[in-house]
């Protein structure tokens, strides 16, 4: 390294500790206790000598403790039900510091002993999860289904805080039975006997993304054999059925063109000049173009079990399948080279009438999913 790189080494350096210390010191100052203390322990490790950083790390560390214990003392006070959690995050505030400090032995010169509260967070975690899980049993208590979804999450959060915490699983099962909606999805009925393998296709994809639902949404599905030997009460019924339609729609398009390319050299002339001899080849190409057209149009509807309709659509889909050929008479040398690949082509036979079924099913499917995702958000 020559003598320019290592002063620009070295006033970086020593920029980047004056911008640490002072940093540190602008936390403590401006009240920021507990940045003042990581910023001074992480200086400490690369410079355990540093006399200001160890000023900092003592006065921060003393306000901040002081000040998370006095945070805990007006928590207590207050009429929060959830006041426990917060009380948590104090403690563990204070912790994190003393773990800090413990993890920088220059740091333990200045802070020998700072303090952990270990026993007073498992004491508030409890504390904190008793206060969940009652407020979850009252609201339990008001049987409607919002109360229990509400009831859910408190049970919940109370084994999160504090897991196996008394009864808090079971808790948490019966409070998302009771806030779960059940819905019976009748099938798709097609009449007609050509298509009905086609139609159980798209109704075991019905059935697949129903039962692979969401798992922790507050919403199942059944199919109506389910529903049959269900003990449950129902709340609503989702229909599927096909308004209208086809399949293998065929249309053919037949077009001539007259095509002819210029400037195509065949020879020279035999005098000493050789000038180039051009001739002009031309022939009719015909492109023949089928398309069968498949598309139906399903209805959706989600009804209560009073058989009142809660929401309605008309969901279209379409499957376009295609395919192109040619015929020439007359000179191959006005040919394109896309001329020649679609000369080289066959008239390929069709999916079969099933298969086309399937095809135009595709994007109703995608909108059911959509439709389905989108309207129980809610719930």
């Amino acid at each position: 390294m020559n003598g320019n790189g290592f002063k620009v080494l070295l006033i970086l350096l020593i920029t980047s500790i004056l911008v640490s210390c002072s940093s540190g010191k602008k936390a403590l100052q401006n009240g920021d206790y507990d940045k003042a203390v990581y910023t001074a322990i992480n200086r400490l490790k690369s410079n355990p000598n540093k006399s200001k950083a160890i000023s900092t790390l003592s006065n921060g560390y003393k306000y901040a403790l002081e000040r998370h214990l006095s945070r805990i003392n007006d928590i207590k006070l207050t009429d929060d039900i959830f006041k426990w959690e917060q009380v948590i995050n104090e403690y563990q505030n204070i912790n994190y510091l003393a773990n800090a400090i413990a993890d920088c032995p220059s740091c333990m010169e200045a802070v020998p002993n700072p303090e952990k509260y270990i026993a007073e967070t498992s004491d508030a975690k409890y504390f904190a999860a008793e206060a969940r899980y009652n407020n979850g049993k009252k609201l339990l208590a008001k049987n409607n289904r919002s109360a229990s979804k509400d009831a859910y999450f408190d049970f919940e959060k109370a084994e999160q805080l504090y897991p196996d915490f008394k009864d808090a699983q079971n808790m948490m099962d019966s409070a998302y039975f009771a806030a779960l909606i059940r819905v019976v999805v009748e099938p798709v009925l097609v009449n007609s006997r050509l298509y009905k393998l086609s139609n159980e296709y798209f109704q075991d994809k019905i059935y697949e993304f129903m039962k692979n639902y969401e798992t922790k949404s507050f919403v199942k599905f059944f199919t109506p054999d389910e529903a049959r030997v269900s003990k449950f009460k129902f709340d609503q019924v989702l229909s599927l059925n096909f308004d209208d339609f086809i399949v293998g729609q065929t249309y053919v398009k037949e077009r001539i063109e007259d095509i002819k390319k210029d400037s195509i050299k065949t020879g020279v002339t035999r005098d000493s000049t050789k000038k180039p001899i051009y001739t002009t080849a031309t022939g009719k190409l015909t492109t023949f173009e089928k398309t069968i057209t498949s598309s139906g149009l399903l209805d959706f509807q989600i009804r209560d079990m009073n058989g009142n309709v809660i929401t309605h659509e008309k969901m279209p889909g379409t499957f376009v399948w295609r395919d192109s050929w040619g015929t020439y008479r007359g000179d191959e040398r006005a040919l394109t080279d896309n001329d020649k690949r679609l000369l080289n082509r066959r008239e390929t036979y069709p999916p079969a009438p099933q298969d086309l079924f399937i095809e135009f099913t595709k994007p109703i499917f995608d909108q059911l999913t959509y439709k389905v995702r989108n309207f129980y958000s809610r719930y």
